[in-house]
């Protein structure tokens, strides 16, 4: 059996330390990392070894040569352009005659190879996946087994709601000449997106080795800097370099464990503590380390203090310099006498600090790296606390990079001033990278999304205040459709932002900004009169209460609105900054004061935006609110009663009434995601009329397929004057719906394992459905298990016939969770 290493990462999480060095170089305890990979495969017997090389081959060469004094036979295979993890592997192989062991070279593990070889050979494979469990899934690939090890459902680096078990693929693949030979030969092609999926739909013999032992994929700063303190501790049983021959004064102090390489001198009074320190080294008097990791060449002046620091080699660090926990410093730097290098500033290779400096503008951003820029909401955080100007900017510049020179992209915000000074922020960083920008300024972001789409444009952002908490900001980025990012788009703009690897513009490359407001406005409207039925909605002869909750919906929804001939009572029909963000009660305030006017006026119904123009609150003639559940069954029977296409779709979480009334009208159900992008995906892809949700928002995929209030609001009145029915005539006719929630607190390093444990279907359940989290059906009734992809909590949704029922059911899973 071969061995093919991929060591051709660009390693741009790494940065600084990897700007000047192949991934696989990267020291680990005084040794290349890839040492440890090549020499695990000799231990297990794998000696013929090939390495796939891209990014900086000749320093991976010369050190590796042809393998003999390792013990193995090493050949490289060079690839001209990226083909993916994949296609790489292909490329290397040509047409495979003999089975192959693939390894990423970006590992530190002790894993038993020969076990998952004998797996894989008893089991007859066609291709086999070493697996490992961790605390964290998401930047992973899942994978869930059945109990002989057969692969049944693989996702690669899956959202929270996806993470279905803390087992994940470790990037050790044990494949037949004919799994190797399915990869198309020439063109990018990716294990986790492409290649596994693919067995799994032609039903190949995919299976899935557990294994034990340690594995860290150095993907991260943090995991560079726990993967050594874990080495150092005896954790992963590695051979390490021997203690250097290295010269320590008698009253310097060496404290824990330690790894000192050949040629360092460390003078009198130092302390060093925890620390990695690499060859030819110079720590001088009264110098002090604590859990560092020194490269070669390094000079540590007098009385300076490091602490938790990674430096690269052949920088000198002056007398009295400070480098604060999770500095890093790249090769050739100098940090001259008192300097001060902030918590989680990253410092680029050949930079200088002067005497005195301090270098902190950023540092608050360089302590985000360590997690996703981007939630379940988009980019969100306090406004000049979590997110300022300068990150912002930095933002705008990783975005537009992503996009590329002379893309173009539509942008919006809400009135707030704050929202203002941070969307300027943005824009500059887009502009800079040569990205051409529509500046729709104060607009409702369906607009926004509708302007995206009709014009083509590559992508775009809108920048809100928090509809909840009047300190934070939401930046919500679009795709090419005018929908929520995919992860994988969020993903490569983090890799950007991680790595600074930032498109610059010339000045006379510089984007464009341009205004064109009006021209939008009015191509939204006339769109909007082409989708509906203009002669009903005009002879309507409707009066209706409509809050725009101070929102830009005011904008543009009153000139809609007098095309229509509508009698309109419009409340909080003008922009206040002051109030677009409202809690709890002043909400139910809002609704309170709608339903009075509904009633004292005899409105056919009342209805309240949200601020952003996206999601709609409704009552009947007779000011009674509707539930989200009840409004969400109105918007389905009007979907169902007025379309030829009888398929429409809601999230997981939602109640199976909704199944009942798509039977009733002779109609089908689709259930998606419960995120918002997860819907919209499915609004764009699924062949559907409509989708719905119980919070208010509403899709037409044939307008948008993303939520939008006005819309939402002309097709109530459309449906209403065609059916010549009332609001609460409907209402009459739902069912109650027994759907309860629950919020359980549960570490993230936790979550994956419950997941697990529920997917094994040890709870009694008759069937269980993995679309998003885990929903576990007993009977007619359901429970589904979220986790939150934020906070420390699981959800638990859970419908019965009745809420006593449902009540029990949730008892029963808070229980089974916390045992």
């Amino acid at each position: 059996m071969k061995a093919i290493v991929m060591a051709g990462g660009l390693g741009t999480r790494l940065h600084p330390l990897t700007v000047n060095v192949p991934k696989p170089m990267v020291p680990v305890a005084n040794r290349p990392l890839m040492v440890y990979i090549i020499e695990l495969l000799a231990q297990h017997g794998l000696r013929d070894i090939t390495i796939l090389l891209y990014h900086r081959p000749k320093i991976i060469k010369d050190y590796f040569q042809d393998g003999k004094r390792f013990g193995v036979k090493i050949n490289y295979v060079e690839a001209t352009e990226d083909y993916g993890t994949a296609g790489a592997v292909r490329h290397a192989c040509g047409d495979s005659k003999e089975p192959s062991l693939v390894i990423s070279a970006d590992l530190i593990t002790d894993i038993d190879l020969s076990a998952a070889i004998a797996f894989h050979k008893r089991k007859k494979a066609f291709a086999t996946m070493v697996l490992t469990r961790v605390t964290n899934p998401l930047p992973y690939g899942i994978v869930i087994t059945d109990k002989q090890g057969k692969i049944k459902k693989f996702l690669e680096k899956p959202s929270w709601g996806e993470v279905f078990s803390d087992t994940i693929n470790a990037g050790i693949y044990i494949m037949e000449p004919g799994a190797l030979n399915a990869i198309p030969a020439g063109r990018s092609f990716d294990f986790g997106h492409d290649l596994f999926p693919k067995l799994l739909q032609a039903k190949r013999a995919l299976y899935g080795y557990t294994a034990a032992g340690y594995w860290e994929d150095i993907g991260r700063l943090e995991d560079y800097v726990r993967c050594q303190a874990d080495i150092l501790s005896g954790r992963v049983k590695l051979k390490l370099e021997e203690q250097g021959n290295f010269k320590c004064a008698s009253s310097a102090s060496l404290q824990g464990i330690k790894l000192i390489g050949e040629n360092t001198v460390i003078e009198g009074d130092a302390v060093c503590i925890d620390s990695i320190i690499g060859k030819n080294c110079f720590v001088k008097k009264g110098a002090y380390l604590r859990e560092c990791v020194i490269w070669d060449g390094v000079e540590i002046g007098r009385e300076a203090r490091l602490e938790k620091a990674c430096v690269g080699k052949d920088v000198k660090i002056g007398e009295g310099a400070i480098l604060e926990e999770g500095a890093v410093v790249g090769d050739g730097s100098k940090i001259e006498k008192g300097a001060v290098i902030k918590s989680f500033v990253k410092l680029w290779p050949g930079k200088v600090v002067e005497e005195g400096a301090v270098v902190s503008g950023t540092n608050v951003w360089r302590e985000r790296w360590s997690r996703s820029i981007f939630g379940p909401y988009g980019v969100t955080g306090r406004c000049n606390i979590d997110l300022n100007p300068q990150f912002l900017a930095a933002l705008g510049a990783a975005y537009g990079s992503v996009l590329g020179k002379g893309a173009r992209i539509s942008c919006s915000r809400d009135s707030h001033k704050a929202s203002r000074m941070l969307y300027r922020g943005l824009i500059s960083g887009v502009l800079s990278t040569g990205v051409n920008i529509s500046n729709l300024e104060t607009i409702p972001i369906p607009v926004n999304r509708f302007e995206i789409r009709s014009l083509k444009s590559q992508g775009g952002f809108h920048v809100r205040m928090s509809p909840f908490d009047p300190d934070v900001i939401d930046i919500k980025f679009f795709d090419a459709h005018g929908m929520d990012l995919s992860s994988n788009s969020e993903k490569k703009i983090e890799r950007t932002f991680a790595g600074e690897n930032f498109t610059q513009a010339s000045a006379d490359e510089i984007g464009e900004l341009s205004y064109p407001y009006h021209r939008v406005a009015e191509e939204y409207e006339a769109a909007m009169f082409s989708f509906l039925d203009m002669k009903a909605l005009c002879a309507a002869g409707m009066k209706v209460v409509i809050d725009y909750a101070y929102g830009c919906a005011t904008q543009i929804f009153p000139n809609i609105l007098g095309e229509l001939g509508l009698d309109v009572i419009a409340l909080n029909a003008y922009i206040d900054e002051t109030k677009i963000t409202k809690d709890r009660e002043a909400f139910f305030s809002s609704l309170g004061q709608m339903t009075k006017i509904v009633k004292s006026v005899g409105a056919d119904f009342g209805i309240m935006f949200d601020t952003g123009g996206e999601k709609i609150f409704l009552c009947d003639d007779e000011g009674q609110v509707l539930s989200g559940h009840q409004t969400l069954a109105i918007m389905a029977i009007m979907a169902l009663k007025t379309s030829r296409n009888k398929t429409i779709a809601v999230p997981m979480r939602e109640s199976r009434m909704v199944e009942e009334i798509a039977k009733k009208y002779k109609g089908n159900v689709i259930r998606t995601k419960n995120s918002f992008r997860g819907m919209m995906e499915a609004a764009a892809e699924k062949g559907i009329s409509f989708l719905g949700e119980s919070q208010g928002g509403f899709i037409f995929p044939a307008f948008l397929p993303a939520f939008d209030a006005m819309l939402s609001t002309c097709k109530i009145v459309e449906f209403l004057a065609k059916e010549k029915i009332k609001l609460r005539e409907l209402t009459a006719e739902i069912k109650p719906a027994a759907v309860l929630h629950r919020e359980v607190g549960c570490s993230s390093e936790q979550k994956g394992e419950i997941m697990r444990r529920f997917s094994e279907s040890k709870t009694g359940a008759d069937k269980i459905e993995m679309v998003d989290g885990i929903k576990l059906w007993h009977g007619y009734d359901w429970i589904l298990v979220l986790p939150d992809s934020l906070r420390p909590i699981m959800h638990l949704y859970a419908e019965a016939d009745s809420e006593k029922k449902a009540q029990a059911l949730i008892d029963k899973y808070t229980a089974l969770m916390q045992r």
